[in-house]
């Protein structure tokens, strides 16, 4: 039985064939040579690479050759990054040995309909933080010229008209005209992406569940369900908080035990659609709304804010894994 750590680049891999600790073989091919590498292959061998952008396909080349694939987390996997003898033979040579322990830790794999989402949803958040830059600029133009406006304004082309019907420099105006273009053009796409996620979110388990609930459209539950993928994946509500990134960082030694701000850690865009969902749903659900009072109250509303988000999580994680609907989600009646 062999161990191969696989140093993948977008031009070539770094191969190491582990047998024992000492007993070991670095090859390199050329991507072109793919055909090559996997006719080394045997069945019984098993497979170590790092997540990168082309780690699925080159997961699906070799599938189908060899025992297990184990796609590596490179954000705790800090072995090869830390590493003081940084290079493409040690770093193939750390995967095997580590691979032959049994301890590295894997990225989950999700269904193809929900790495489609996720990554439409990436398209989305990229072009909403390039339409937000962009209305953050006419805001400094206005400001610069000793004018008041409110963001919010912008988003409705009659608030983007209005701008252009101010006194403005010739340089400014041309800086303007150039930025609401792109904000108009961007308004576009991201609608065409809207429409995109909600067709295929459809396709996604889970899917009913999460839009009988209060707070959650369509779009929301197709990023909910792109970043949780299988439920079964979490024992627990609480593992699932965690990899959404809302419970507090813990520091303990000795007798001291220090509990922080939340850890922040998986999807951000999921964890902020999470929170969204949460303030909205309380609008409805005096369940929710009640107890996000109670929190409001004694720990202020930031910390209200997180703590709604995470007993929220915990209704997702209990839909999704016993597949309920809701006829109504704020007295908790389930469909028949």
């Amino acid at each position: 039985m062999r161990y191969i750590g696989v140093d993948l680049h977008t031009t070539q891999i770094t191969v190491c064939y582990l047998k024992a600790e000492a007993d070991f073989e670095i090859r390199k091919y050329q991507l072109v040579e793919m055909e090559k590498f996997v006719n080394s292959l045997e069945l019984s061998d098993e497979i170590a690479v790092e997540a990168t952008g082309n780690t699925r396909w080159f997961a699906e080349q070799v599938a189908e050759k060899v025992r297990r694939v184990v796609v590596v987390n490179p954000r705790q996997f800090e072995v090869v990054k830390n590493s003081v003898k940084k290079t493409d033979k040690h770093d193939a040579l750390n995967l095997a040995r580590f691979l032959r322990a049994d301890l590295l830790p894997e990225v989950r794999a999700k269904r193809e309909e929900a790495t489609t989402v996720q990554s439409l949803v990436n398209t989305r958040t990229k072009l909403v933080r390039l339409k937000t830059s962009l209305i953050n600029k006419i805001h400094a133009l206005y400001v610069a010229n000793g004018r008041k406006l409110k963001k919010a304004s912008l988003a409705s082309e009659k608030g983007l008209e209005k701008v252009l019907l101010q006194e403005w420099s010739a340089i400014e105006r041309i800086e303007l005209e150039i930025i609401i273009e792109q904000i108009r053009s961007l308004k576009v796409s991201i609608k065409k992406l809207d429409t995109a996620i909600a067709a295929e979110s459809e396709k996604l388990k889970g899917y009913e569940s999460l839009v009988s609930m209060s707070g959650i459209g369509s779009l929301s539950a197709g990023i909910l369900l792109s970043v949780i993928g299988n439920i079964k994946d979490f024992a627990t509500a609480d593992k699932l908080a965690s990899y959404f990134g809302i419970v507090p960082r813990v520091s303990n030694s000795n007798e001291t035990v220090n509990h922080g701000r939340i850890t922040k850690r998986g999807n951000k865009t999921g964890r902020t659609t999470l929170v969204q969902c949460s303030l909205s749903a309380i609008k409805k659900s005096e369940y929710l709304k009640k107890y996000y009072e109670q929190v409001k109250a004694r720990r202020g509303h930031g910390k209200a804010k997180i703590a709604l988000a995470r007993k929220y999580l915990g209704i997702i994680y209990n839909t999704l894994t016993n597949n309920w609907v809701f006829a109504d989600f704020n007295n908790f009646e389930l469909a028949e």
